[in-house]
């Protein structure tokens, strides 16, 4: 297997026997991403020169004997988390030549741990999105098929790293954006417990919704990524205290029975028949393997997805008042007024999307409107947090499907926003009750004579991403979807 091919533990085994270099592996994605990134377009920004840096530094601390999980192994991440002395644009034009002060949280802690980072890849607009199409620079392409897209709003990333651009790459889930692409790429995706990991140093969407998180090839590579990057930060007040468990240890030898709850109502005509029937014969696959199988019923999350996009909107319109050229972003020449003057740089620097969000937002945040929407969407946001705990005295974990249908043609939604708003039907539930949740591949479908993969999601309880990892695990065994790689 092609270096850049391999799975963490693989490339792991290999670097700790001294068999290759993590020069010779970071020169390969390096090379990989040269031929592919034009086709893909999956990276905004590759640092060629500092990823080689980083390598020749792990080698030599392999060379003395240290051994660590992520030591010496190349990732990308998601270009709206801040990398010191490089661009960090959040693919808006607003922030096109902003060079970031600092690293974000995460990325000094993948530093310390050895990582080689290669560069940033691309994503919907300040993560507003679910195709990465809202990019001010270009959409990525789905590398199972380059007429579709590869999800969003982490789309870059996951499209780099089902190419073979990485072996592992960072993203952000706000309401779904680790875990829809990875099901439209046939990776692991993972959305962490909120505050599981800092949020420090990332362009903040929605602040009370916000997780980074890693896509992988396997669920052991995910359980190695969250085990560097989780854990309290005295820069992020919302991170969890206390010590990071040993995801990948427990992962290996936790072997109590496990209990999967199935939602009925996320089966139901909403989603692609043929997932339908994919998802009924892999609970049967569960059952056979061991599982304990339970009908759950989760009354209030079918309001997840209009309550996400109140208090998400609201959020963020807030959040992005700070762009206005003055303190940071990009500056109109010559303007008469004040007014002008903002009037300028954000109608330039925002794309559509945007600029949608924000004008919803303020609309919903507005005298006279606050309550009727931004504080009934709190109240109702509480309802469903209310029906997942009471789930969990059932049951380990949630299984439900990622999407409601394998990757879309690009441009297919174009011109409808409210289909792409209910990309995140069975996402935005886990999201608003900051929760834990992976998607896993789950198969494929055949479609316009492609084979295009699809993922299912379990969701465990606040803090218990060990459970999620677990169901991931034990479905991994069953089968083999997560070894099939594009033909690209």
């Amino acid at each position: 297997m092609d270096g850049y091919m391999f799975t963490i533990a693989q490339a792991r085994k290999e670097l700790d026997q001294g068999n290759i270099s993590s020069l010779e592996l970071t020169r390969a994605c390096l090379r990989r991403i040269e031929a592919l990134n034009p086709i893909i377009h999956a990276c905004l920004l590759v640092d060629d020169e500092g990823a080689l840096a980083a390598a020749a530094l792990a080698d030599k601390r392999l060379k003395q004997g240290e051994r660590s999980d992520l030591l010496g192994i190349p990732y990308l991440v998601k270009d709206i988390l801040m990398t010191k002395g490089l661009k960090t644009t959040a693919a808006s034009k607003i922030l096109e030549n902003y060079i970031a002060p600092y690293d974000a949280s995460v990325i000094a802690r993948l530093k310390e741990a050895g990582a080689v980072m290669l560069g940033k890849t691309n994503l919907d607009e300040f993560a507003h999105g679910a195709s990465t199409e809202n990019s001010a620079f270009g959409p990525s392409k789905n590398p199972w098929d380059l007429s579709r897209v590869p999800g969003g709003s982490s789309g870059g990333s996951a499209a780099a790293l089902a190419a073979g651009l990485c072996l592992f790459a960072i993203g952000t889930d706000t309401g779904g954006s680790i875990r829809q692409p990875a099901s439209f790429c046939n990776l692991v995706g993972l959305k962490p417990s909120y505050g599981r990991v800092s949020r420090f140093g990332l362009l903040s969407m929605t602040s009370s919704t916000d997780t980074i998180g890693p896509l992988a090839r396997t669920v052991e590579d995910a359980a190695m990524v969250l085990g560097v990057i989780a854990g309290n930060d005295g820069k992020d007040a919302t991170t969890i205290s206390g010590s990071v468990p040993d995801y990948r240890r427990e992962l290996i030898e936790n072997k109590k029975p496990l209990r999967i709850g199935v939602v009925s109502s996320c089966l139901d005509s909403g989603l692609d028949a043929r997932l339908r029937q994919s998802i009924l014969e892999s609970l049967e696959s569960l059952q056979k393997a061991g599982a304990v199988i339970k009908e759950i019923d989760l009354p209030y999350n079918k309001y997840s997805v209009p309550v996400y996009y109140v208090i998400t909107p609201s959020e963020l319109s807030s959040n992005l008042a700070r762009f206005d050229g003055i303190g940071w972003g990009l500056s109109s020449p010559e303007s008469a007024d004040l007014l002008s003057f903002y009037k300028a740089n954000r109608g330039q620097g925002f794309g559509p999307e945007a600029k949608r969000r924000i004008m919803l937002g303020t609309f919903a945040l507005s005298a006279g409107y606050a309550d009727a929407y931004y504080k009934k969407a709190q109240a109702v946001r509480e309802l469903i947090r209310a029906d997942f705990q009471k789930a969990f005295a059932e049951v380990d974990v949630l299984l439900t499907p990622t999407s409601p249908h394998p990757a879309f043609k690009l441009g297919a939604q174009d011109n409808d926003p409210l289909a792409m708003y209910l990309e995140d039907i069975y996402l935005a539930g886990a999201s608003l009750a900051g929760l834990p949740a992976i998607s896993v591949p789950g198969g494929f479908v055949f479609e316009g004579g492609e084979e295009l993969p699809f993922g299912l999601q379990f969701i465990g309880a606040a803090g218990q991403e060990i459970e999620v990892l677990r169901a991931a695990g034990f479905w991994e065994k069953i089968n083999n979807y997560f070894e099939r790689r594009p033909n690209i």
